[in-house]
Order: C-alpha cells, then sequence, then structure tokens
C-alpha cells in the first residue's frame, strides 16, 4: 500500500494512488506511426493529467516545424557523433513512442543523431548536449549508445524558448555504466514533451537523473526495459514547480529479464497559484522476472497554497519469485518545527526556508556527481525561493 497521506490545510488538492492495476497498457500499442495514435481528448488514462490545450498543438498534428533550436555537443574524441536519417537501424532499438506526441516527434524531425561510445572505452570528462531553443517548434531524435564495458557521463541541458518534442534513447551494452543528466531550465512560455527510452544490457548499470525547473508545460516519460539479467536502473528526479506551471513525470520501468535490479526516487517542491506537478510511476514485473529487487519512492513539498499534486504509484507483480518490492508516496506542507528550529538558534526566516528546501532535495543533487552542475542546481532552487518571498 502507499503511504497514507494527511491534506494539509489551505486550497492544496492532493491525489495520491494506493497499489493497483498499473497503468502500464497505454490506449495505443507502441508504433513509429503517428497514424495509430487517435488524438487524445484528456480522457484517456495517459493524458487525464495534462492540459492538452497548452501543448501548442502537440497532441493533434498542428505544431508544424518552424522554430531554431540551437544544438552543441562536446564530447570526448574517442566519441562518435552522427546525423543519420529516419531508415538508420540504431533508431528504435530502446522502445517505440507509445503516446501520439512522441510518434508526431519521430515523423516530424529531419535528422537524428547517434552518440556512439565505443566498447571498453572509460570517459573522464563528460558528454555535454546543450539544446537552447530560440522561438518556435521542433523536433528532435538521439540515440546514445554505450559499448560493452564503456563508462560515460551524459548531460542534456534544455534552455531558451521552444515547443519541444523529442526522442532520445539510451542502449547500454554489457557490462556497459551510464549515468545521464537531463536538465530542463526553459524560460516560462516553453512547452517540452520527450519520452526517454533506455535499454540495459546484461549486468549493466543505468543512472538517470531529471531536473526540471522551467517551462509552461513539462511532459517526460521515462521508460526502462533490460535486455539481459542482472542489469540496474537508478531513476532520480528532482523538480521545482512554480505559479501556473505544469511538470508531469510519468515513468515506466518493466522488468521483462530475470535477477535485474531498479530504484525510483523523485522528489519536488511546489509554490503559487495553479502550480501542479504530476508524478506516475509504474513498475511492471513480468513472469519471466524472476529474482527482482525493485522500490519507487515520490515525496513531495508543497511550500504554499494553491499548489496541486498529483503522485501515483503503480506496481504490477506476475511472478512471486522475487527478491524484493514496493513503493512510498507522500505529499505534505512545510514543517513548522524544522523551521522554529533554526529561527530558534539564530537563522533567519527566508535563510532558514531555504536550508530545509535545500536538504530535501541535497540526496539527488548528489547522485549528479558533477560539482559545477550540483552548484548550479542549488543556485536555481535558491533563485526559486527568493522570488517567492520578494
Amino acid at each position: 500500500m502507499a503511504e497514507a497521506q494527511t491534506n494539509p490545510a489551505g486550497n492544496t488538492a492532493i491525489a495520491v494512488a494506493a497499489e493497483s492495476t498499473v497503468a502500464t497498457r497505454m490506449s495505443a500499442p507502441p508504433s513509429f506511426d503517428v497514424a495509430d495514435f487517435p488524438v487524445p481528448h484528456g480522457r484517456e488514462e495517459e493524458w487525464r493529467f495534462t492540459p492538452l490545450e497548452r501543448l501548442r498543438g502537440l497532441h493533434d498534428g498542428s505544431a508544424e516545424a518552424s522554430g531554431g533550436l540551437k544544438a552543441e555537443i562536446s564530447a570526448p574524441d574517442v566519441v562518435t557523433v552522427e546525423a543519420v536519417g529516419r531508415d538508420d537501424a540504431r533508431l528504435g532499438r530502446a522502445g517505440k513512442p507509445v503516446d501520439r506526441v512522441a510518434a508526431q516527434a519521430f515523423s516530424s524531425f529531419e535528422k537524428a543523431t547517434v552518440v556512439t561510445v565505443p566498447k571498453e572505452a572509460v570517459l573522464q570528462e563528460p558528454i555535454r548536449v546543450g539544446l537552447h531553443g530560440e522561438g518556435g517548434v521542433s523536433y528532435g531524435h538521439t540515440v546514445f549508445e554505450l559499448g560493452a564495458f564503456a563508462e560515460a557521463v551524459v548531460v542534456i541541458d534544455h534552455t531558451g524558448d521552444a515547443v519541444r518534442a523529442a526522442n532520445v534513447e539510451f542502449v547500454l551494452g554489457d557490462n556497459a555504466k551510464l549515468t545521464v543528466v537531463s536538465v530542463q531550465d526553459w524560460a516560462d512560455t516553453a512547452v517540452h514533451c520527450s519520452q526517454h527510452n533506455a535499454l540495459v544490457g546484461r549486468d549493466a548499470s543505468f543512472k538517470s537523473v531529471v531536473v526540471t525547473f522551467g517551462g509552461d508545460v513539462v511532459r517526460l516519460h521515462p521508460r526502462v526495459s533490460y535486455a539481459g539479467p542482472g542489469g540496474e536502473a537508478e531513476l532520480y528526479g528532482l523538480y521545482f514547480t512554480d505559479d501556473g506551471q505544469h511538470q508531469e513525470h510519468r515513468l515506466l520501468v518493466d522488468h521483462d529479464a530475470p535477477h535485474c535490479r531498479s530504484n525510483v526516487a523523485y522528489k519536488g517542491a511546489l509554490q503559487g497559484q495553479d502550480a501542479h506537478a504530476v508524478w506516475i510511476g509504474d513498475v511492471l514485473i513480468r513472469k519471466a522476472a524472476e529474482g527482482t529487487d525493485t522500490y519507487e519512492l515520490n515525496r513531495n513539498l508543497v511550500l504554499t497554497d494553491g499548489a496541486r499534486v498529483d503522485s501515483v504509484p503503480n506496481l504490477e507483480i506476475e511472478t512471486g519469485e522475487i527478491q524484493g518490492a514496493g513503493h512510498a508516496s507522500a505529499t505534505g506542507r512545510f514543517e513548522d518545527e524544522q523551521l522554529f528550529y533554526l529561527m530558534s538558534r539564530g537563522v533567519p526566516a527566508d535563510e532558514a526556508r531555504r536550508l530545509v528546501v535545500r536538504g530535501f532535495f541535497a540526496e539527488l543533487v548528489q547522485q549528479i556527481g558533477l560539482p559545477d552542475l550540483q552548484e548550479r542546481l542549488l543556485a536555481k532552487i535558491d533563485e526559486e525561493l527568493e522570488a517567492s518571498v520578494a
């Protein structure tokens, strides 16, 4: 069962689902063809929380590619970066689009980017991808492929203003190790929908850290599956949802191979009128996935009245031969006792508030492992808090 929830005072709305039939079955089968997906109307399970009218046409085919997106990739010399067509066999290996927006993105990009780390290469510097929106609509598809025993860190940084739909794939060879940090630091008017597919090889390790701050609407769909036994996936996320923003993270970990492990931990803070965060955590343990060990966690800290959180952890188990499985979700108001403790020791109220929120996010920020990026994100959190009391 999910953890019991207490509805905080004020007009904050909270929705938390207990363990139930997992919503991994989408309204249409996965497909690269946008015609295979009906235009969503908002009553479908996968769209019921999303403000479709704010997607700027990404969901109904009316958003034609028109805008500029400045893309920059820096990588060690051993890494290969290629621009390829839609018929390249490396596209789609980690998974097909599961909704109309992702299929539209696959049908609409001009060139896909394939970033390859050769087998046994251990990168000493991260691969950095900068995507800066310059207005208008853009579509994209990127594949990061690691050979056997390779190790790499990838940072994907989204800034500027854009209406953006994309698919991102991560393909890990046997015993490979990949850490991905995806930062959504868009302008307040941006719209961003993206499906992330990871295929984890035998005894490989995949870590994803998703950080969402900016944008009018951000809807991300990380998905993980396993290509062989012994794989490990860690999915971390933090989000700071402000006035009027809609930030939605929908995860699926599909345990379809034996003796694999997954750990999911997402934390969010919300403030301001009509701030809306959605977290859907689906874990499916198939009959063949004996020896699975999995856990998922979502925590939300509501800083002001007027914010809403929908947190839905789902777990479906098709075999009793597992090592462990569980989930938890909790949403609550700012703890006055914590503030009182700090203020009683001479810490000003604003500084005490900042320290509590920093502490709430600290565990996830540390998962990034890049000091420059960690400091930038902590500074962004401070900036958000300062704006709320200005």
